[in-house]
């Protein structure tokens, strides 16, 4: 089964960029797929969401964030420190099962596909028997009205909406600051509205590319 999922998920990649950057993708899903032992590769249009009347206008399509790139972002210092990572439009769980792989025992997803918190769950259970510790939780909701736990100081976003949701995340992020002003860590992926978090007085202190298509940054407050 998974063998067809790489498959289908190569020729997605290498019709939408190239053969190069989907060979080298596709290679690390492999590896990352065995290495965390879940199930999250693959690409979604989210039309499912839209025959069931769930407005998509503001989402974006699902691709989970390369294997590589969390990982090199992960292991950077600042963020190694932090306690409770938040992954806004957490997908199938993928940056939260890494983040138990690399210390934090305290990870919550959201996202506004039940489908996707399904397999979201139950990718962090397979994970749970890893690091018997960790306690997770998966939100099913709209990220635009999710209020932040006062305690989350590494939140995680892959470019998964647009610029009006993520204007409204980061008024959720100061508000949750406001309540209990703290260091807070914001790993952006794809970052395409990266000028929001810059105006919101956040610094960028840490950026990767790799394949000049694959990028990550760190932004603090």
């Amino acid at each position: 089964m998974k063998f067809f999922s790489f498959i289908k998920y190569f020729f997605y990649l290498a019709f939408n960029w190239n053969f190069t950057i989907a060979w080298y993708i596709i290679k690390q899903e492999i590896n990352g797929e065995k290495k965390y032992g879940i199930g999250t590769t693959g690409a979604d249009e989210l039309k499912s969401l839209e025959t069931k009347g769930i407005d998509i206008e503001h989402a974006t399509i699902y691709m989970p964030v390369n294997y590589g790139l969390l990982e090199d972002i992960f292991d950077q210092p600042n963020v190694k420190s932090c306690k409770h990572f938040l992954d806004i439009g957490c997908g199938k769980g993928r940056a939260m099962c890494v983040a138990a792989h690399k210390g934090f025992s305290k990870v919550t997803g959201i996202d506004f596909s039940k489908e996707f918190c399904d397999v979201a769950t139950a990718n962090l259970m397979l994970t749970q028997q890893q690091f018997p510790s960790l306690k997770y939780k998966v939100i099913n909701n709209d990220a635009f009205y999710y209020e932040i736990p006062n305690d989350v100081d590494c939140i995680f976003l892959f470019n998964p909406f647009d610029e009006t949701i993520m204007s409204g995340v980061i008024e959720n992020i100061g508000e949750s600051f406001g309540a209990n002003p703290r260091k807070i860590t914001v790993i952006y992926a794809n970052p395409l509205f990266k000028d929001l978090f810059l105006q919101e007085g956040f610094t960028k202190t840490f950026y990767i590319q790799k394949m000049n298509y694959l990028e990550a940054a760190i932004y603090e407050n």
